[in-house]
């Protein structure tokens, strides 16, 4: 059933045994898995099915350094299926390495083990219609494939690892049908969770109260509450939350919001191949699902833990697009098109806001010298990308000259420096907007510092060309995006110690009976991984713990 909170009068009360607080990736795969099951779920989201910018604002706060991250309305999207209507589709587990205890990477350590969660990972693959769960290329492939880079060895790196690549599957689009015929999930849009108020004994969540932008009230009473709204937001509900706690429900050592993570990404270096008849493939392989899968060269766990750095994934890529002594007329026509391309994908062209004359006329004539290669660019695009049920994951660029960057997507370690907080400013329902402060540490540059050397070293002995960057940039290009996409990970850690954690191993708040955290604001570290796959399969297995009998 799907039915709108403004339709409701003013007052309304309603009853249930599960409220999940956002209908993303999280919540709906918790009221699909629930639904069925003999529980009756209230899914409650606080946009429609289509982009509101009256809702889209509730989003809005400030940043502390615009540099190192986007606004808080970027990267997320207040509507029915969440940022999974904007996503890329990219699907990878985390690696065993990234739940254990690493005396190199502060507050490291989940309170599970990787082994906990591969019985829910299949499903999660299965929901976000990424395939089959195999993410190592020998065995998702019968087939030979050709090697990333002919000639290439290392015992650092090793090109065997995948991403898969989701439709991408917009969920509120892909489920909305079992979610309207499921008799015992009811979905209320335009439900905005403002408050939680707590039984006197103050360890179990009594209601929610829901308000709409158009000044209706509605209380829900609930058995069991999930707050699913996002790493960013589920900080924001908790920390506003102050009638019964000074600071913040959850928040009595002052960890809500603190451990704030993203990624650290970004292009660097130029591989030059030494003879143009080595092969490279940096693009897609097809497996016999008809799913877009691509490897990468993943630095290994056991030189993670040798140099005691984080983990490391890395791509071939196109030379930066702005710069426009790349000669592609393809990168060139993106450049002087970047105005009409989306924000979130406008950030990776990265240059000046304004181009140089001398700049803009470069460009121009990179497009000219093969217009044909652009067009045809085009058409791939819009046949294989824009028109396609399962979208063509990216761009991809051939190099003529044999010349390749790397692009780089890295582990960052909690800190209790990078944060977001509440500011005095609210929006137009109450609610404190937040300040997002972001930020890398040394041990952050010090990940992709001696990932990218090696990576060089290994390039070089491999003798099948150089690797050129320069030591001193690393800094700047793993800054250069900033905190990368709309990975907010860690503002509701989990862990077995209140002191240091929020949630337990069941994303049950600790101290709380009833109320529980779905989503990467949980996550204790951040891999090199897209979370997506990783908030899937903790939402499976929080609903079966949430089902009757569950354990």
């Amino acid at each position: 059933m799907i039915d709108d909170a403004r339709d409701l009068p003013d007052g309304a009360a309603l009853a249930t045994d599960v409220c999940i607080v956002g209908a993303g990736a999280a919540g709906i795969t918790l009221a699909l898995e629930l639904a069925g099951t003999g529980t009756e779920v209230l899914l409650l989201e606080s946009g429609g099915r289509a982009a509101e910018k009256a809702t889209q604002r509730l989003y809005e706060g400030a940043v502390a350094d615009a540099r190192l991250h986007g606004p808080p309305h970027r990267y997320r999207q207040r509507r029915f299926g969440g940022s999974t209507t904007i996503w890329g589709g990219r699907c990878m587990p985390f690696d065993p390495i990234d739940f254990e205890p690493r005396d190199y990477v502060p507050m490291s350590g989940w309170p599970i083990d990787r082994a906990t969660l591969q019985p829910f990972y299949p499903r999660a693959n299965e929901l976000c219609e990424a395939g089959p769960f195999e993410y190592s290329a020998a065995r998702a492939f019968t087939r030979p494939l050709q090697p990333m880079i002919e000639g290439f060895r290392s015992e650092r790196f090793t090109t065997d690892s995948l991403e898969r690549f989701s439709c991408p599957t917009d969920f509120g689009v892909r489920y909305l049908r079992q979610l309207r015929e499921a008799a015992d999930v009811r979905v209320l849009l335009h439900a905005n969770v403002t408050t939680l108020k707590f039984h006197p004994n103050a360890t179990a969540v009594h209601s929610l109260v829901v308000r709409t932008l158009t000044g209706k009230t509605v209380t829900v009473q609930s058995a069991r509450v999930v707050l699913a709204a996002g790493g960013l937001e589920v900080a924001r509900l908790l920390l506003s939350n102050r009638d019964r706690w000074t600071n913040g429900i959850g928040n009595e050592h002052d960890l809500v919001g603190r451990y704030y993570m993203c990624h650290v990404a970004g292009t660097i270096g130029m591989l030059r191949v030494k003879d143009p008849a080595i092969r490279i493939w940096h693009g897609y392989d097809v497996c016999e699902q008809g799913i877009y899968c691509r490897r990468r060269l993943a630095l290994t766990p056991q030189t993670q833990r040798q140099l005691k750095i984080g983990n490391f994934i890395a791509r071939l890529h196109h030379p930066r697009i702005p710069d426009p002594a790349h000669r592609s007329p393809v990168l060139s026509a993106l450049q002087l098109a970047k105005g009409f391309i989306s924000y979130e994908y406008r950030q990776r062209l990265h240059g000046q806001e304004r181009m140089r004359l001398r700049t803009w006329g470069a460009h121009v004539r990179n497009v000219l010298r093969n217009p044909g290669q652009v067009i045809a660019f085009g058409h791939h695009m819009l046949r294989d990308r824009f028109l396609a049920k399962r979208k063509f994951p990216s761009l991809i660029v051939p190099s003529t000259a044999g010349r390749y960057s790397l692009d780089f997507h890295a582990e960052q370690v909690p800190s209790a420096l990078s944060r977001v907080s509440l500011l005095a400013e609210r929006d137009e329902l109450g609610m404190p907007r937040l300040l997002v402060d972001w930020r890398y540490t040394p041990a952050d540059i010090a990940t992709v510092r001696e990932a990218v050397r090696l990576f060089a070293e290994d390039i070089a002995r491999s003798a099948v060309g150089t690797f050129e960057y320069d030591p001193e940039t690393v800094e700047l290009e793993m800054s250069r995006y900033g905190a990368y996409g709309g990975h907010h990970l860690g503002t509701a850690r989990m862990g077995s110690d209140p002191r240091s954690s929020v949630v337990d191993a069941n994303c049950r708040i600790h101290g709380m009976d009833n109320l529980y955290v779905a989503g990467s604001a949980v996550f204790p570290t951040s891999s090199q991984a897209n979370p997506t796959l990783t908030i899937v399969a903790l939402a499976v297995r929080l609903a079966a713990r949430l089902r009757p009998g569950g354990a």
